[in-house]
């Protein structure tokens, strides 16, 4: 699916997946052509409640996309901190407000030797295959979670600009 079928089919999406999967170039392509506004969402600090943070956001009108959310942490907070700081029941009420405005859920992916190339091309580091490659799992066993709640369009970014493609889960 690309740019223009999710602007026409969606006003919210929380777009999600390790750094490097294309996150950010599909929202600045979907603000600069379709109107919508980007929150990206950095690392949230441990006193801010993540629940809160992001009811917040996704109670704002107007087209929206999540760059990064609070998925990133049912990902990175047990890979990197041994702790989440989000619950399932919590992340999935979530996803419902996400839902309930019309949105969409969007796993960007893509192998991680094409993961790190971007990223040493982008920002001339990037972690190590290994490490990638348990982002891009911990990503995929998330995303399967989430789909038996709700749909999840996972768009798998392809190098020599092919188009994006997607696979709505059961």
């Amino acid at each position: 699916m690309n740019a223009a079928e999710l602007a026409a089919r969606y006003d919210t999406l929380a777009l999600e997946g390790c750094d490097g999967a294309g996150k950010s170039t599909l929202a600045q392509v979907l603000a600069d052509d379709h109107g919508f506004t980007v929150v990206h969402s950095p690392m949230t600090p441990d006193a801010i409640s993540l629940t809160a943070r992001y009811t917040e956001i996704l109670d704002k009108p107007g087209r929206l996309i999540l760059d990064r959310c609070f998925i990133s942490e049912l990902v990175y907070g047990p890979l990197l901190r041994d702790r989440c700081r989000i619950t399932w029941p919590q992340a999935l009420e979530l996803v419902d407000l996400v839902t309930t405005r019309k949105g969409a859920l969007v796993h960007l992916t893509a192998a991680p030797e094409l993961i790190r190339a971007r990223l040493l091309a982008r920002d001339g580091e990037a972690p190590q295959l290994s490490e990638l490659a348990a982002l891009v799992a911990a990503y995929d066993k998330v995303f399967r979670t989430i789909a038996s709640h709700t749909d999840v369009l996972t768009i798998r970014s392809e190098p020599s600009g092919t188009q994006p493609h997607d696979r709505e889960s059961p």
